[in-house]
């Protein structure tokens, strides 16, 4: 066998090694983004449904619907007015005391985390539950176990995944898209590499869709099974943990 033939074969060799093992984390990287929006937004919608109207991931709408109901007089609901202060203390402690790990184990520390605190939603919700009284001490205590699981999720793109769209609040994720699809177009004529935009889109689409596909899903879900439907969420976050575990940046 000639010397360039054995090179030839080689170097085929540890190309398809390389790509074989890059192929799982090419695929977490599309599949993780539209399985933690699938989550959000499904939290979301049975959280808003089950718990009289508390975002659990959206949470400027808490802000909405207490500022609504303090011009009209008809304030009198105490979790959207804890959340915002449940989340951002949530997203303290956790950055302070995640912020100088290394990524991979913030990462999966935060999915691991995250997982534990919706299983914990799922079962004080069914356990104490359905809430006739959205202001009852208890309702209140689940609905920050929802606002807490979700603070951690926003801590999980911002801190371990570099890159990620964000997951939980879809306008910058419609914003960036609608940009990037646009210098797409733009550039469809024009010789210009656009891997890295195009990469940049996928992944936003992912994100996007596995919103709209929670919500739908949850809604479904919570009118017919009540606050049983927050298994389906914690089964998505429980997927989520393997597939943080082979993730890389798309681009």
């Amino acid at each position: 066998m000639s010397t360039g033939l054995v090179v030839g074969t080689a170097s085929r060799s540890a190309r398809n090694s390389t790509e074989d093992e890059t192929y799982p984390n090419r695929r977490s990287a599309f599949l993780l983004p539209a399985l933690l929006s699938m989550t959000a937004g499904s939290v979301d919608v049975i959280s808003f449904l089950g718990l009289g109207g508390l975002f659990t991931a959206h949470i400027t709408g808490n802000l909405v619907i207490l500022a609504a109901h303090y011009i009209t007089g008809r304030f009198g609901e105490i979790a959207p007015l804890l959340s915002v202060p449940v989340f951002v203390l949530v997203l303290g402690v956790i950055t302070a005391v995640l912020i100088r790990k290394p990524i991979p184990f913030i990462r999966r520390a935060l999915l691991v985390l995250q997982a534990v605190l919706l299983a914990s939603f799922l079962g004080f919700g069914v356990g104490f539950g359905p809430f006739t009284d959205p202001n009852s001490w208890m309702a209140v205590f689940v609905g920050m176990l929802g606002v807490a699981a979700m603070a951690t999720q926003n801590a999980v793109v911002r801190l371990a995944l570099p890159g990620h769209p964000t997951t939980a609040v879809m306008s910058p994720n419609v914003t960036e898209l609608a940009v990037d699809l646009a210098i797409l177009a733009r550039c469809f004529l024009q010789p210009t590499n656009v891997s890295k935009i195009r990469s940049r889109a996928d992944v936003t689409t992912l994100a996007v869709l596995g919103f709209v596909v929670g919500v739908l899903a949850g809604a479904i879900l919570e009118i017919h099974f009540g606050l049983w439907s927050l298994t389906f969420p914690s089964l998505l976050a429980v997927l989520a943990i393997p597939l943080g575990e082979s993730w890389t940046a798309p681009w």
